[in-house]
This record gives C-alpha cells, structure tokens and sequence, in this order.
C-alpha cells in the first residue's frame, strides 16, 4: 500500500545536538525535530506535523525502531548524566539492541493537538509520521520494529501500511485489537479522569486513573508476594500494604503525565484494529500467560492469521504486561535472534 505520509523538504529539520561526551566518538546520536506531513485518520486532511525523535549508534548501520507503551517518549535510552531512558538496560553499546551494530530511532507519541486538533490520534497515525521520518532522514528500509504495547500497534499498523520500509517486526504485549475486557478497563480510567476534570480536582482523578491501571499492568501473583503482609492502622484507618505503592505510582504519573495527553493516547489504544492479513512482514510474538491485558490468546489468533511468517515465543513471569520493561535476562536472547 503507499505511503499517506510524505515529508517536506529539508529546510523544516530542526536540530538539538546532543553533549559531544554523551557517545563515544565512533557513535551518533540526533535528538531533533522534523517537519512531515499527515492525513490523520480522523483529521479533515492533511496537516504538517513535528514529529519529535531521537536516533542513536553507529553511523551508517541499519536502523531499529523501538517504541514503548503510551507513557513512553523518544528517549529509549539517554547518554552521559541524563536519566536513564525507558528501556535503557536493553539498549547500548554491547547490549542486546548493540548500538555498535545498529542505529535506533524513536519518537514521542502525537497527540489530536499535533494533528491539527483531530478528533483522535490512531495508530496509523503514528505509523505514517514514522514512515514518513524514515524517510525524511533517508533510511530507505528498516531492519526491525520492536513495540512494546501501544509501540507493537503502531508497529502492526506500520507494517501493514508500510511493508516495503521494513524487514522484520518484533511485538512485546500487543496485539490486532484491544481486548474488551481491557477496553473496558480503561474506559473506567478515563472516565474517572473526565470526572475529575469537571468537578475541579484533575490531578487527583488522574492519580486514580493511574492507580487502577496499575492493578492491571501487573500479575496477580506478584501482587500475592509483595502485598499480602497485614494492614496498619494510621490516620483514623487501617492501610492497606498495596495502597503506598498505588499512590506513589500516582503520584509519580501525575508529576510527568498531561491530562489531555493522557486521555488520547489511552482512546488510541481501544481504536486499535489492524487486520492480520495485511500484514506480509515476518513477525516475532512474545507473551506472557500473567498478561491481563494481552491475553495469549489474542497472541494466538494473530499468529494464526498474520499473512507473513510468524512465531510466539512464550515466557512465564510474574510481571504480567510489565514483563517486558522487567524481564531483561529472559527477553535478550529472543530479542537478539529476532533480530539476526
């Protein structure tokens, strides 16, 4: 299928180097703007957009997209005395993504607000901005795509809309569509949020809505190991040993998150519907039975009805959907032979 999305021409890049200590001498990085241009989904036409990336590693080797869940931005992984990028003990000279072998490209999610204030983002929206900055920067064909939940649909979507930009496609808790059940899910989340908005407390709503995702990111046996000590009677209440660790997450979500930002990206997730059979590129999954929001399942049915060849690899953790930013010892040799 062609590409909806065609970059302008080179004067709209703009650039932000990084520290020249940030890489060692043999190794690049851009963190940088690029001006392309969209027809969103659910957008009136099209519209010229900034998408924000970073790529990094050695010059001139093939290009690895990574891109992580909706709380994830470009920085995969950062260099010299910045904090350490989401995926940083994957990705690095030597390590399982070898920036000594590869260059990585990431961007930070858009928004309907970078869209011309569309009336959603989808994930072919991301997909055609990524695209349209491969590209832009002149890779031609990427080796791989790794995407971990929403980044494994934008990755699906790319492959289907973009097959001749990419060789291989590496899916980490994510599937063709949302599962109702998770749907349903994040439904509540955003609604607690909305009601939080119109009756004036937002970030609280916001802290909520965290806290109840967090019940699902997780497998229930861990929550058995870490919480199933007695509760403590403080401030007039008993408290539960869940409940700190579920207001710190909120806490710390709220301190980085945006509320519009949130709600779109959550809604984009649930628009989530990529036919299987559109998509020819060969295609590695990997799951976990302790997922409550991917079940294996759904991991099933994709691999039956990809176009392309396809395998699923399985790995027990007790992490559930966060396995795949936790199981670093487990993920690394799947990850190096989808990548060979």
């Amino acid at each position: 299928m062609p590409s909806q999305a065609s970059p302008v021409p080179p004067p709209a890049f703009v650039a932000t180097s990084l520290p020249a200590t940030a890489l060692r001498g043999d190794l690049t990085a851009q963190r940088s703007t690029r001006r392309v241009t969209l027809t969103p989904k659910y957008g009136a036409g099209p519209c010229e957009v900034d998408v924000r990336y970073l790529w990094c590693g050695a010059p001139d080797a093939p290009t690895v997209i990574v891109q992580g869940g909706i709380s994830a931005d470009r920085d995969a992984v950062t260099f010299g005395d910045q904090a350490a990028g989401w995926w940083q003990g994957f990705i690095g000279a030597g390590c399982t993504i070898d920036l000594d072998r590869y260059r990585v490209l990431s961007i930070d999610w858009l928004t309907p607000a970078d869209l011309g204030h569309a009336q959603a983002v989808s994930s072919e929206d991301q997909a055609d901005a990524l695209a349209a900055l491969v590209d832009a920067l002149g890779i031609g064909r990427v080796h791989a795509f790794i995407g971990y939940s929403y980044g494994g649909m934008t990755g699906l979507a790319f492959a289907s809309r973009h097959p001749y930009a990419l060789d291989r496609l590496v899916l980490l808790g994510s599937a063709h569509r949302a599962h109702p059940l998770a749907t349903a899910q994040r439904s509540v989340q955003r609604s607690i949020v909305r009601l939080g908005v119109e009756s004036g407390q937002p970030e609280q709503a916001l802290a909520l809505a965290r806290q109840l995702a967090m019940t699902t990111y997780r497998g229930s046996e861990e929550f058995v190991r870490r919480f199933a000590t007695a509760p403590e009677y403080r401030d007039g209440r008993f408290h539960f040993p869940v409940e700190d660790y579920l207001e710190q997450a909120g806490r710390q979500f709220v301190a980085r998150f945006d509320i519009d930002r949130y709600l779109a990206l959550s809604e984009s997730i649930d628009l989530h519907d990529v036919r299987p059979e559109q998509v020819p590129t060969r295609t590695t999954l990997i799951g976990t039975p302790s997922d409550r929001l991917v079940p294996l399942a759904d991991l099933c049915e994709l691999q039956r009805r990809l176009q392309g060849p396809a395998s699923l690899e399985v790995i027990d953790s007790p992490y559930g959907h966060d396995a795949f930013l936790k199981e670093s010892d487990r993920l690394a040799p799947l990850l190096r032979e989808a990548l060979a």
